[in-house]
Parts: structure tokens; sequence; C-alpha cells
């Protein structure tokens, strides 16, 4: 996730996407992986199979943010989990696998993200999902919905992993495959020891084409893809589900995201283009209330926004994420990155404040 931090200028209460959840359980994965599981709070956290939460925590007097994929089906999970694999001197990631017990209890944002599927009973759908690492965090949920709610749908998870004790859920999706023949799990692993007996190496196009050719189902009616890894991972899963004619519309695909370079801060180092010479009063309306305020032109609305100690939504700070989400009432703005929504959602005028700045003088932003 993106390395945000920013002091606290005075406690004041939270608006309503926030939520406290007390810790019920904490279970090691792998050596360096833990899923915290979470007490139901009242009324029942409502969310979808593979979206992702927002948590913030105080560390060493600072805020920190980060956000982190659901591992858990509301079909099949009493208690909501997240999975947190340690990151090498990440400041959270460390916190989280060291620092949490049963009672604790933390703030978080409501869950968002759109690496999600409609499930229906009579789908008779082939879905294969490509993960590598923790990005089999959210395909977890995702496949455990399947399962439950869509009996005629096949699932193929070939799932990549550094060395037998890195496999994340390892027990868990034994489990599942034993229980439910219509899920087939495929490991890869790309240290193994010498005994192991599966596939090996680094995923690449042919790993890919002899997966989906040896575990074909040809009594589905559709076909889905969902992607959830590394970068170059996903890039070369894409273009192979591609060039063999899958549909682009078919491939879902969620980003993982690291630590902000130093050039966060400037426009033109990340190489945004067009951005506003002047700066112009932003007006925004969070909570019920309306607040004025200027964006200058080095600055993006949300970081403006903070400056002027709003209680505005956010997490990654990279536009990936949809944390802090609004809509565009009216004027004109420039978003430095979009990939976090959805085309339905830029239809509908929504834009990321946490990358977006002003191009007219009459923005104004609603934020539920």
């Amino acid at each position: 996730m993106f390395n945000l931090f920013r002091k606290k200028k005075e406690e004041k209460p939270k608006g309503s996407q926030y939520l406290s959840l007390k810790i019920r359980e904490v279970v090691r994965e792998t050596p360096d992986t833990v899923t915290l599981f979470f007490e139901q709070p009242e009324p029942y956290l409502d969310y979808k199979a593979g979206q992702f939460l927002t948590v913030i925590l105080d560390i060493d007097g600072k805020e920190v943010r980060r956000s982190y994929s659901l591992c858990t089906s509301p079909f099949m999970d009493p208690h909501p989990g997240i999975t947190i694999k340690r990151v090498k001197d990440g400041l959270v990631s460390n916190f989280l696998n060291d620092k949490m017990f049963p009672g604790k209890t933390i703030t978080i944002l409501k869950p968002m993200g759109n690496f999600t599927t409609d499930l229906h009973s009579k789908n008779r759908r082939h879905f294969t999902m490509i993960a590598a690492g923790s990005g089999i965090t959210p395909v977890m949920g995702i496949i455990k919905s399947l399962l439950v709610n869509e009996p005629e749908s096949k699932i193929t998870l070939l799932y990549c992993s550094r060395s037998e004790d890195q496999i994340i859920f390892k027990k868990p999706l034994e489990d599942l495959q034993g229980k439910y023949p219509q899920l087939d799990v495929v490991h890869n692993l790309t240290q193994p020891s010498d005994s192991w007996k599966g596939l090996r190496g680094r995923i690449d196009a042919e790993k890919i084409k002899e997966v989906l050719s040896t575990r074909a189902y040809p009594e589905a009616e559709s076909k889905k893809f969902y992607l959830c890894g590394p970068e170059a991972l996903m890039a070369t899963a894409k273009d192979t589900l591609l060039a063999i004619g899958e549909r682009k519309e078919d491939i879902i695909q969620e980003s993982f995201y690291t630590s902000a370079s130093e050039d966060a801060g400037d426009p033109t180092a990340q190489g945004v283009g067009e951005v506003p010479e002047l700066a112009r009063t932003v007006l925004v309306m969070l909570e019920g209330q309306e607040y004025s305020f200027e964006v200058t032109p080095d600055k993006t609305i949300l970081e403006a926004g903070l400056d002027e100690d709003l209680d505005m939504p956010y997490s990654c700070q990279s536009g990936l994420c949809t944390a802090c989400m609004g809509k565009l009432v009216s004027g004109e703005v420039k978003m430095d990155e979009d990939a976090g929504l959805s085309e339905s959602e830029k239809e509908e005028g929504y834009i990321l404040c946490c990358v977006s700045r002003p191009m007219s003088g009459d923005v104004k932003i609603a934020i539920e």
C-alpha cells in the first residue's frame, strides 16, 4: 500500500464510513503471514467477497492507513477476516503481524472494491483464478462464495508461491478441494524443495495455456478470469488470455500497491501531463455538510482537503483503491490515474479525490 503518514491534529468523531472492529482470532497462515478474524459488529458487516478493508492505525503518534483484502466469504464464514503478509521494512504489515491480539479493537473504513462477482445458483460458468503470493487473499473469498452459491460452475485456481511453507491457505484449500469436486487447485512454486512434484518456476504464457487446455469445462455457458498478484504476472496472464481469443470484458484484475516513490507528490514526475495553472476553490459535500477550500496547483483535492483537517476518506492515494471516491456534481477535474474506477462509474461521474485536480472554478464533489 502507499505509505502515507499524517500527524493527527486533534481527535474528532469519525463519520459514518468508519467502523470499529474487535479482533476475535489471530491465525498464523505462514511464517510471515497472519489472518485477523473480527467479531461481527451490530449490524453485521455488509461486504462482497473480493472487497477490501482500509485499516486506520496510530503508530508512534502518526495516523497510517492501509488497505487489505477480505479473505472470507459472507456465505461461508461467520466472521470477516483480512490476511496480511509481512513486507520487508513495512511499517504497517510488520505492526499487524506482531502487535495484534484477540480483543484489540481497530478502526476501519467500510468495505470497498470492484474485484467481485455476481452469484446465481443456476449459473454454469468456468472461473479461472490466477494468483500469486498474497494475491490469493481476495480470490479465496470469491472461491468460497462460488462453491456455496454456484454448484454447477467450475473453478480452476493457478496459484504461485515461493516455497511449500509460503503457500497461504494451504490446508484450507486442500479441505475445500476435498469437499467440492468442482474446485481444481494447481500450485506453482518458484523456489520449491527437491521433493516438490508440481509446477515450478515462474508462471508464463505456456503454463497458463497448459492449465487452460487440460482443465477445460465444455459444458460452461461462459468464462471468467480473475487475476491478482504482482503487476508483471497479471500483465502476462492478461496478454496470454487475449492472445488465445478470450474477451477483455471477461478478465477482471485487482492491483496490489507498493510504497510510494519519492516523487509521489510531484505531478510532473509522475507523467501526469496537464495540471492546473491556478489555485481554484472546490466545494465538497461530506457527511451532510458543505466545505469550501482552495486547491493549489501542486496539490490534489484530497491533499488540500486534509490540509484543512477535513475527515475525507482515503487509503492508497494512488487512484487504485477507490476509498476516496466522490461524485462530480459540477465542474471539471483532471485525474492523474483512474484505474480504480469501472467504466460505469466513470460514466456516472465518479472521480477519485486523491488523484484529482480542479480544472475549472465550479468544481463541486459529493462524498457519501
